[in-house]
């Protein structure tokens, strides 16, 4: 967020912004009020949430809108299981306000930390063959556009412009509220276990298909991943949570605390990982927790760290892994991050990462301190052969004419763009590059 000498900076301090000002609009009216001065004042202006995307897509490039006060839980349509959000609500608040509604949302990512609006217009998404990103769940929004007029979109109301809307990476306009189709409370019963690497991957495709939700993890240098099996639960399940002292042990020593420790040491004692690495694929151990579905979708992230996705056709995601191990064996590169791999249902959002195709992600992550470029663009060589996608919030190298290729609506996309935001006042640098001028 901004400090106090007005420089902006996101989570994982790789890219950052001086505004010309910040504002922190509380409502619609006031976002339509400063569209309408930058308009008259012919500057640019960016919404920003969280800061949790690691790629330059909320950088603002004039003034910064701070949406913290625009938060909470707008309204709920009860008989259809729909809840309206205000567009700066954080993720890991929503649980609390669709409790006492019975309600949750379908499915999560592993942070929470995001807002509701920059969920969705990044494509965040969490795994399982059967369920799409965060974005999916929406079935109607507002947003302020390129002129300062509000803009309701739904089924009923402008319905055409949702596919490209609901996945619009802050292209199309200022996001102000979001309504999320969700589901009856439910509860995961989750198993955690390593794994030797050949036979997860082996198993990949079968997992994926017959798991509600099927992810693994493998640290660099080892024969054995991490896998993690969640499966949905009706909300009366017995629940067998953590202990506070295993949440402890697990969250603040083991993936943060040490883990913290690991990557600084990695970085002045390279030699250090593969050992390191070799250590803690062998101190994880089975978990078997049944909990509140948003309490084991989300752990807890307190490292910092630089992240790229690809999502990939789901057939050839266990192929590609395999060329990226070998990469980082090959180039006798020490990678303290672990590398995940999921997986997602095909949607019809225009600039989903899934869209048209049942797909599968593989990310890759270095610690903060240490540059990424060579690792990343050299999985990124690999993931284009693939006709992979970059997850929008989150660092790639791709540019518009490149992109347009392996998404079919791009031009249609720049379409609604050119409705909404004829004079490009949401656009910044990376915008101008993913979309072109």
């Amino acid at each position: 967020m901004t400090a106090a000498n007005g420089q902006w900076r996101n989570w994982s301090r790789g890219e950052s912004a001086r505004p010309s000002r910040v504002e922190r609009p509380a409502s619609a009216g006031a976002v339509q009020r400063a569209v309408q001065a930058a308009v008259r004042t012919g500057e640019r202006v960016k919404a920003v949430g969280a800061g949790h995307s690691f790629s330059g897509i909320a950088v603002p490039a004039g003034i910064l809108l701070e949406l913290t006060e625009l938060s909470g839980l707008v309204g709920v349509d009860a008989a259809r299981s729909r809840a309206t959000l205000a567009a700066g609500t954080r993720l890991r608040d929503v649980p609390a306000l669709l409790a006492p509604h019975g309600l949750a949302m379908q499915n999560l990512g592993d942070i929470d930390a995001q807002t509701i609006s920059g969920a969705i217009s990044t494509g965040t998404h969490g795994t399982g063959t059967r369920f799409g990103g965060i974005a999916t769940q929406v079935v109607g929004l507002a947003l302020v556009d390129g002129t300062g007029g509000l803009v309701r979109i739904s089924e009923e109301e402008n319905a055409e412009l949702l596919p490209a809307a609901a996945l619009g990476l802050g292209a199309l306009g200022i996001i102000v509220e979001v309504t999320l189709q969700c589901v009856p409370a439910f509860v995961l019963h989750t198993l955690e276990s390593p794994e030797p690497l050949e036979q997860v991957l082996e198993s990949f495709d079968e997992r994926a298909e017959t798991s509600d939700h099927f992810e693994f993890y493998w640290f660099a240098h080892t024969d054995r991943a991490l896998t993690k099996t969640n499966t949905r639960l009706p909300v009366d399940t017995p629940l067998a949570p953590r202990s506070t002292m295993g949440r402890l042990i697990v969250d603040e020593f083991l993936s943060n605390g040490l883990f913290r420790v690991t990557c600084n040491l990695g970085r002045f004692l390279p030699a250090a990982v593969v050992p390191v690495n070799r250590i803690a694929e062998r101190v994880w151990s089975d978990l078997d927790v049944t909990d509140l579905s948003h309490r084991v979708f989300v752990a807890d992230r307190s490292v910092r760290f630089r992240e790229m996705e690809y999502a990939l056709p789901r057939e050839v995601v266990v192929d590609a892994f395999r060329e990226v191990v070998a990469l980082v064996e090959r180039r006798r590169w020490r990678i303290s991050f672990p590398i995940e791999v999921r997986v997602a249902a095909a949607d019809e959002l225009w600039m989903s990462t899934a869209s048209g195709r049942a797909s599968g992600y593989i990310a890759v992550h270095r610690f903060f301190r240490e540059s990424p470029h060579e690792y990343f663009r050299a999985v990124e060589e690999i993931m284009l052969a693939y006709d992979g996608r970059p997850h929008w919030g989150k660092m790639h190298y791709r540019d518009a004419d490149s992109l347009r290729a392996v998404y079919p609506r791009f031009d249609e996309f720049l379409a609604v763009r050119d409705r909404l935001d004829p004079g490009r006042l949401f656009s910044n640098r990376y915008l101008k590059g993913v979309l072109g001028s």
